[in-house]
């Protein structure tokens, strides 16, 4: 047994009051590392509006940027839930697909609602929504392949094995084809024809139109040109596809007699038009369809947050924009 003198047990009690004391300062370090890494909220008004800078995830003074970013509820490893398959051995864009790309991309546009609009439902069904498009668009799953077909999303960033250049003559003055290029099927969205390739090229000010080679060469660009398609309407007066999924459309009477109507269904009537949509219960539809209510499930949210039928789906709609019986698609 050893014996305690009174020194020893105030050597002791000082000992413990220094633990104390350093682990409280460790503490507090700890928070003003933490507090240091969220980026602080930047509030004011302008003209009676409260509007927010949340730094790079969310800058510019916008109303959209006061409410959650889409990094607050999508993470990384629900990206790697979505697209469970894209890396593996089979699929045609091992590597090139990943999260930060997204998110990275998603900032450009995040200010002007894209994800960030209305409450956390309303946001986290239009990344589902978007993103079910990508997948349906990207997939190589057939209906045995492991996991589903739903599980395939991201499997390719470009056409395989292109029929064509996707070159049209009618826009030479316009956006001229450069020699030897190719305008097939490229990105999150596939882009098609040159004209497609010059007009995002105009808006996200990268030379498209003379090297579409870009789009499979970055992933956060194939995004940013997805997501500007999701935001930009094909003609004024139509909505795009994020006016129409998150209700800031309002139908006119045409619309609403051509059954037009505020939801995911919309969206395929504004990305791909009569190719889609006024075909009944199609195969092409439904698979869109498919994605986007598995992703609702894998995300949390639900299918059963997808909506009636004439909502989901475009079926019985009536196109924006027909195809003329003799003109080229413009997918």
């Amino acid at each position: 047994m050893y014996n305690t003198s009174a020194s020893d047990i105030s050597i002791k009690m000082e000992a413990k009051k220094i633990c104390v004391l350093v682990m409280g300062m460790l503490f507090v370090i700890l928070s003003i590392a933490n507090a240091d890494s969220s980026v602080p909220v930047l509030v004011k008004k302008v003209k009676g509006k409260k509007v927010c800078d949340k730094g790079w995830e969310c800058k510019g003074w916008s109303e959209y940027c006061c409410n959650l970013t889409i990094s607050d509820y999508f993470d990384t490893y629900q990206f790697e839930e979505l697209f469970a398959k894209r890396n593996s051995p089979v699929a045609h864009a091992v590597g090139f697909w990943d999260y930060k790309s997204f998110i990275t991309a998603s900032a450009l546009y995040q200010p002007h609602g894209f994800g960030t609009t209305g409450n956390k439902t309303t946001q986290m069904k239009e990344v589902a929504a978007f993103l079910g498009h990508v997948g349906s668009q990207t997939s190589c799953g057939y209906g045995v392949a492991t996991g589903g077909p739903t599980a395939w999303g991201l499997c390719y960033n470009k056409e395989m094995s292109p029929s064509q250049d996707y070159c049209d003559d009618y826009y030479k003055y316009t956006y001229p084809c450069a020699p030897g290029a190719g305008y097939y099927g490229r990105g999150a969205l596939p882009i098609y024809w040159q004209y497609n390739y010059g007009k995002i090229g105009d808006a996200l000010k990268v030379d498209l139109l003379n090297h579409p080679e870009y789009i499979e060469q970055n992933a956060t660009l194939a995004f940013q040109a997805a997501i500007y398609r999701w935001l930009t309407p094909m003609k004024k007066g139509q909505p795009s596809a994020h006016e129409a999924f998150v209700g800031t459309w309002k139908p006119t009477k045409n619309d609403t007699s051509a059954k037009r109507f505020p939801g995911f269904g919309t969206t395929m009537n504004v990305l791909y038009g009569d190719r889609t949509c006024g075909k009944g219960d199609n195969d092409d539809m439904n698979t869109i369809v498919s994605h986007y209510l598995y992703y609702l499930d894998l995300m949390g949210v639900g299918r059963e947050e997808g909506g009636p039928h004439d909502v989901l789906t475009c079926a019985e709609q009536e196109p924006f924009n027909p195809s003329a019986p003799t003109q080229a698609s413009s997918r």
